[in-house]
């Protein structure tokens, strides 16, 4: 079956001056232009091409790879609004279109934002969305508290920031686990710290529980070795300080801290932390 809106293997069924013809089974035959053709193609030849539909509304292949497929969540670029809807960049020579229908609050040329790329079958043609939650899917039982995960940022809240996981579900990171800006369209590795009644996902920037300690506690002693010894941070310094020296929270700082200095591998002091060896 042939795809639209993804990549195929189609094999060549004839060439012609303005670029080959492909067996796009069920869909008939389909365009590949010169423009996309980087080596001689022969009859039979097999080409690994993206499918959708030209300006024209008839569907044409491309060896361009777009910045999404069908079913992807991605963020892409406000190119222009028309009396219609808006149009997004997104690596192909027809931008992708948001009608306003399919719009969660009004775009303005220029903006990031994350989308969901849909395939309209009666149509034929894709088109993306802004209603994320539309398209996302509840959490269940496969998933498990502590998990590792992929998210992908959507925006900021009062709460923190909303996200995609896994290119499937809705999930939120607090504000209080987030100690550098985070913007639209930022990937981040996080872990599941809850599975919400609703089907959606409390997040955290790091591994949930003491299980995380001994790395960390293990990152901070090199740290202090790179540093002759001597760290000037202590439970009184600023969050972001903390994050912008060793890139985790303040609670993690303290967890490693304690630690090590129970394990007598560091001494306390006034404006600092220092090694004791």
């Amino acid at each position: 079956m042939t795809e639209i809106g993804r990549f195929n293997v189609l094999k060549v069924l004839k060439t012609v001056d303005f670029g080959v013809y492909l067996n796009g089974k069920e869909l008939g035959e389909i365009l590949l232009p010169k423009r996309y053709i980087k080596k001689p193609l022969n009859e039979g030849d097999e080409v690994n091409v993206f499918i959708y539909t030209d300006s024209d509304d008839r569907l044409v292949a491309s060896t361009d790879q777009p910045l999404g497929q069908e079913g992807d969540f991605v963020a892409l670029t406000v190119e222009a609004i028309t009396g219609v809807g808006a149009f997004m960049q997104w690596g192909l020579p027809k931008d992708l279109f948001i009608p306003f229908a399919e719009q969660q609050s009004p775009l303005e040329e220029g903006e990031k934002h994350v989308v969901y790329i849909a395939f309209d079958p009666s149509s034929k043609r894709l088109y993306g969305s802004t209603r994320l939650d539309n398209f996302a899917y509840h959490a269940d039982e496969t998933l498990e508290n502590g998990v590792k995960v992929n998210a992908l940022v959507v925006k900021s809240t009062e709460l923190g920031y909303k996200c995609i996981v896994n290119n499937m579900f809705l999930g939120m990171l607090y504000a209080n686990e987030v100690f550098k800006p985070l913007t639209a369209g930022d990937k981040i590795t996080c872990y599941i710290s809850q599975i919400r009644e609703d089907g959606k996902l409390d997040l955290l920037l790091q591994e949930p529980g003491y299980s995380r300690i001994d790395p960390i506690a293990d990152e901070l002693l090199k740290k202090l070795r790179n540093q002759s010894g001597f760290l000037p941070l202590h439970d009184k310094s600023d969050p972001e300080e903390i994050y912008a020296q060793l890139g985790i929270s303040k609670k993690a700082f303290k967890q490693a801290v304690g630690n090590l200095y129970r394990q007598k591998l560091i001494k306390l002091e006034t404006n600092g932390i220092r090694l004791t060896k």
